[in-house]
C-alpha cells in the first residue's frame, strides 16, 4: 500500500459517501453497486464510507451491503445505516437533515439529528459562496452539531472546474474537500476565521505529515481525529476515482 501522511490519512478516513447514482455521474444502480464493491477492495478503501441510494432503490440492493447504506428519503428504513432527509423525522437510525439556513441548526440539534449541507450541483447557482459555507460550519461548531456535506466536492482544492462530465460542460469555481475538511477541523477546535481556509486556492498552503497545517497554522493528529469522529462526518460524492486522481496529481498520494 502506498504510504500516506498520517495527518492526511486521518483527515480523509472514511470521508466519502459514494453516490454514483446521482448527478453528474448518474450511473445505473448495477454500475454503482459494482463500483462500490471495487472501491471496497481498492488501495484507498479506507476513504470509503457509505453507499448513498434513494429509498426506492433499497429493495434492489444485495443484503450483503446492509450496514453500509445511507438511505435518501423522508422516513426511516429498516435496512438503513443512516437516513438523509430534507425534513426532520423520527427514526431509529441516525439522520442527516439537509438545512437551507443556519437558523434551522438548533432545531436539528434538539431533534437529535445531524445536519447536512449542500455544497454544489450541476449548475453554478447551486454552489453556495464561502461565507455561507463558513456560517454553516461555524454554526454547527457552536451547537456542537455533527454534519456532512454533499454535492460539488469531487476535487481537493477550491478552483474552476467543469460542473458535469460532458465535453462542453459549463464551468464554475467549486469548493475543495480539503478546504472544507480543514476548515471544519479548525472550527471544531475554536477557530472563527475559516473563510480564508475555504477560499484557499493554492494547494501548497496545505501540508501534511504527522500534523496538518494551513499556511503554518498547525492541527495535531489528535485534533483531526477528534473533529472527524465528532463533527465533520463525511462528504457525499458521485465519484471516488476523481478525488483519488486529484490527490495523486497533487503529490499527496504517491
Amino acid at each position: 500500500m502506498t504510504p500516506v501522511a498520517p495527518a492526511l490519512k486521518a483527515l480523509l478516513d472514511q470521508f466519502i459517501d459514494y453516490a454514483g447514482l446521482f448527478p453528474p455521474a448518474g450511473l445505473s444502480l448495477e454500475q454503482t453497486i459494482a463500483n462500490y464493491r471495487t472501491y471496497q477492495n481498492s488501495e484507498y478503501s479506507w476513504m470509503l464510507r457509505w453507499l448513498v441510494v434513494p429509498a426506492k432503490d433499497v429493495e434492489n440492493l444485495p443484503t450483503s451491503l446492509d450496514g453500509r447504506v445511507a438511505v435518501l428519503g423522508d422516513a426511516d428504513h429498516i435496512r438503513a445505516t443512516t437516513i438523509e432527509s430534507k425534513v426532520l423525522i423520527s427514526a431509529e437510525h441516525p439522520v442527516y437533515c439537509e438545512v437551507t439556513g443556519v437558523d434551522q441548526l438548533k432545531q436539528v440539534k434538539d431533534s437529535g439529528s445531524f445536519a447536512k449541507l449542500r455544497t454544489g450541483g450541476i449548475k453554478a447557482v447551486a454552489i453556495p459562496d464561502v461565507n455561507e459555507v463558513a456560517e454553516f460550519i461555524l454554526g454547527c461548531a457552536s451547537h456542537r452539531l455533527p454534519f456532512k456535506a454533499t454535492a460539488g466536492l469531487h476535487h481537493p482544492i477550491r478552483a474552476d472546474y467543469a460542473l458535469t462530465y460532458d465535453d462542453e460542460a459549463p464551468r464554475a469555481v467549486m469548493h475543495g474537500f480539503l478546504n472544507v475538511l480543514m476548515a471544519s477541523v479548525f472550527a471544531w477546535h475554536g477557530e472563527k476565521n475559516i473563510v480564508s481556509i475555504l477560499s484557499e486556492t493554492d494547494p501548497t498552503a496545505f501540508t501534511f505529515d504527522e500534523n496538518a497545517s494551513w499556511n503554518g497554522q498547525i492541527l495535531s493528529l489528535e485534533k483531526i481525529k477528534d473533529a472527524r469522529h465528532n463533527f465533520m462526518h463525511s462528504v457525499g460524492s458521485c465519484s471516488f476515482d476523481e478525488p483519488v486522481r486529484d490527490l495523486q496529481a497533487l503529490g499527496l498520494f504517491k
